[in-house]
């Protein structure tokens, strides 16, 4: 049996130094699932079957690898950096897995490659399979979504260049975020609340 969200939209953050959950009040539902794929895949799937929701929405840092906009960018397809099961697969591909192994998530924007790595350094892969953007949570979201057939999106704000002073940009960066998110949040037209 489902409990119901005060509202159709889920949104998940890795931390809570990302987004103060007070700030989107009645109109989503935020729940936090710590860092890295592990972590985001649980929160995820515990949340979807708890509150149903009719969206779930990504928000978090990330690092920039390849020429994109600074602040908010939305995400378009993610894949895992971090899967490399050659000579089985290509880098990035599951083994085994029948399909594509990039999840879109039907919005124009940008492509990010999920690991549970903090990057900080260039890697020419990212140039290979298109990346710009990378972060440590949204391919298990986009996963367990596509999984239980929810629609999700993302909106990544870029923290940091993914070079050797990412970890130090992204402690400046990291609140930067929030409130841009919070301002792009209430200007969608997104899933109006339950009754």
């Amino acid at each position: 049996m489902h409990t119901l969200a005060p509202s159709a939209i889920l949104v998940l953050v890795a931390l809570p130094q990302e987004l103060d959950a007070a700030l989107l009040g009645p109109h989503a539902l935020v729940r936090y699932t710590g860092v890295g794929k592990v972590n985001a895949a649980y929160a995820a799937a515990k949340a979807i079957r708890e509150h149903a929701p009719q969206l779930v929405i990504n928000f978090g840092s990330a690092g920039r690898v390849a020429p994109c906009s600074q602040g908010l960018v939305e995400v378009a397809s993610v894949l895992q950096r971090d899967m490399n099961a050659e000579p089985l697969a290509p880098r990035g591909d599951t083994p085994f897995q029948d399909g594509d192994h990039s999840l879109h998530s039907g919005h124009v924007g940008v492509v990010c490659g999920t690991g549970d790595s903090f990057v900080t350094a260039p890697d020419p892969w990212f140039a290979t399979r298109g990346v710009h953007l990378v972060d440590m949570e949204l391919y298990a979201v986009a996963s367990v979504c596509a999984r239980e057939n929810v629609a999700w999106r993302s909106i990544k704000f870029v923290s940091d260049d993914a070079n050797g002073d990412s970890a130090q940009d992204w402690q400046a960066n990291v609140r930067r975020g929030e409130q841009l998110f919070v301002d792009w949040f209430l200007a969608q037209r997104l899933p109006t609340p339950r009754a």
